[in-house]
């Protein structure tokens, strides 16, 4: 008999027949999850043998919910994934003339789904513009309800907008006179918190040690945006050295630890000068701050010391627009990121093309404390493609192995993997990667579903 997913004391409870509720989508939707739902339920049956298998809830979004309902984001919708707590959806069409923003957005924002997770990896075979496309391997922890996210906007010229301005110019005379053309400017807040931060990070932080991954970078503009960005990164390096201290080394730490690994009577001083190539003009508090802070870090040298802070997961920093230069020209240097919604919209999308584009590029949206977590396309809806079967439905169906793997079904998860590398090793592409490929065989968005299943 199914049954819902349940959470207790932090840790899903899957039974072998979970209720599971789906959004199939707009425009090219259908034929996306016609493909996908068959990959799925064929990992399922060839990975446990009839022993597991999901049952599928379809609820509506979108246009087909408006044109059913006439609300394009129905109430049962909301509940259902309140209720079941995972599931998994298809792009989706953000209503024109106001209301909802976007639905993807609202649904996020309504389950407080604080992780957009999206890994980024290359399959050997698909079409990419850089030379070493193997080198990314990478899974972003971008934060999905604070930053721009939050939407909270005055447009230019309305009224809610002039009372903002008149409210600001009274209480922060000198911050007003920063805004260049404050009677046409629209207005939008960007609120970073230390809880939303510190969750994010404490989320990526977890999946790091639990993978085994070799670092944690922290994206941020925080020499420009000191009190939001510049926090955030902040806070993430006190969370780890707090929370973590044992399982994490910050790449500072690993600098002073290095110096006195190569040379244990190097003193704090002599480390310091190596670690701050601007001591010797530094005023004589400053240079007794970064004595202090060697002689700090020096503490750690019995669970750390000795070459003990090579097996630790590393904590660094990067500033947001060298990252984008450094995903290209030093991928390895990365592994998981965690950064704020802005910078994590544009890198994730940059790095999906390094690796075969955005329709390949799988995606979800989790709340690690509640258990919620919509798996979902990353790509648009393609309407001028709807209903001709040819588009790739490999987002949705690597979202979906995502969520079989968070599911704690691993097996499943992994005859996927097994079925995408093969059927793209042996050419078996859809519209997309054919025109880009040498003796590529181009098939259909269903016949691409049914190679993967043959090379499971």
């Amino acid at each position: 008999m199914a049954e819902k997913i349940s959470i207790q004391n932090g840790k899903l409870n899957v039974p072998d027949h979970p209720i599971l509720p789906f959004i199939e989508g707009d425009g090219t939707g259908p034929d996306i999850w016609k493909a996908s739902v068959y990959v799925f339920d064929k990992a399922v049956e060839k990975a446990y043998g009839g022993k597991r298998k999901i049952e599928w809830k379809e609820v509506l979004a979108g246009e087909k919910a408006f044109n059913q309902t006439g609300n394009w984001l129905p109430d049962e919708t909301v509940k259902a994934f309140e209720d079941y707590l995972v599931g998994i959806k298809g792009p989706l069409t953000t209503p024109v003339g106001g209301g909802i923003r976007s639905l993807n957005v609202a649904l996020r924002q309504l389950l407080d789904l604080y992780v957009c997770l999206r890994p980024v990896r290359w399959f050997n075979g698909v079409p990419s513009p850089v030379k070493k496309p193997g080198d990314v391997d990478m899974v972003i922890f971008r934060e999905n309800c604070e930053d721009i996210y939050a939407g909270v906007e005055f447009k230019e010229g309305s009224e809610e907008n002039k009372k903002f301005l008149a409210m600001f110019k009274e209480a922060f005379p000198k911050e007003y006179k920063k805004i260049r053309f404050p009677e046409t400017s629209g207005i939008g807040f960007k609120p970073v918190s230390r809880q939303g931060s510190e969750r994010l990070i404490k989320a990526a932080i977890e999946y790091a040690l639990r993978e085994k991954r070799k670092s944690l970078t922290l994206v941020h503009k925080g020499n420009i945006m000191k009190f939001t960005e510049g926090a955030f990164k902040d806070w993430g390096y006190a969370l780890a050295a707090r929370d973590y201290r044992d399982q994490t080394v910050s790449e500072r730490e690993s600098w002073i630890l290095g110096n006195k690994d190569t040379n244990p009577n190097l003193s704090a001083e002599e480390n310091a000068k190596m670690i701050d190539p601007g001591y010797s003009m530094m005023t004589p508090e400053q240079q007794k701050k970064i004595v202090a802070e060697v002689e700090s870090v020096l503490k750690l040298l019995p669970t750390h010391g000795g070459g003990q802070w090579k097996s630790k997961l590393l904590i660094k920093d990067s500033i947001a627009d060298i990252t984008l230069q450094q995903v290209l020209t030093r991928a390895k240097d990365f592994d998981v990121i965690a950064t704020m919604n802005l910078n994590g919209d544009y890198l994730s999308d940059a790095l999906a093309a390094q690796v075969g584009g955005i329709g390949i590029a799988p995606g979800a949206n989790i709340n690690y404390m509640t258990g919620h977590a919509i798996f979902e396309a990353t790509h648009g809806t393609a309407p001028k493609y709807a209903n001709l079967d040819q588009v790739n439905p490999g987002s949705v169906i690597l979202s979906g192995e995502m969520m079989l793997r968070y599911m704690g079904w691993t097996e499943a998860a992994d005859l996927i993997i097994k079925g995408m590398d093969g059927a793209i090793g042996a050419k078996t592409v859809t519209y997309d990667f054919h025109r880009l490929m040498d003796g590529a065989t181009k098939v259909k968005c269903s016949e691409f579903g049914q190679a993967i299943v043959k090379h499971m």
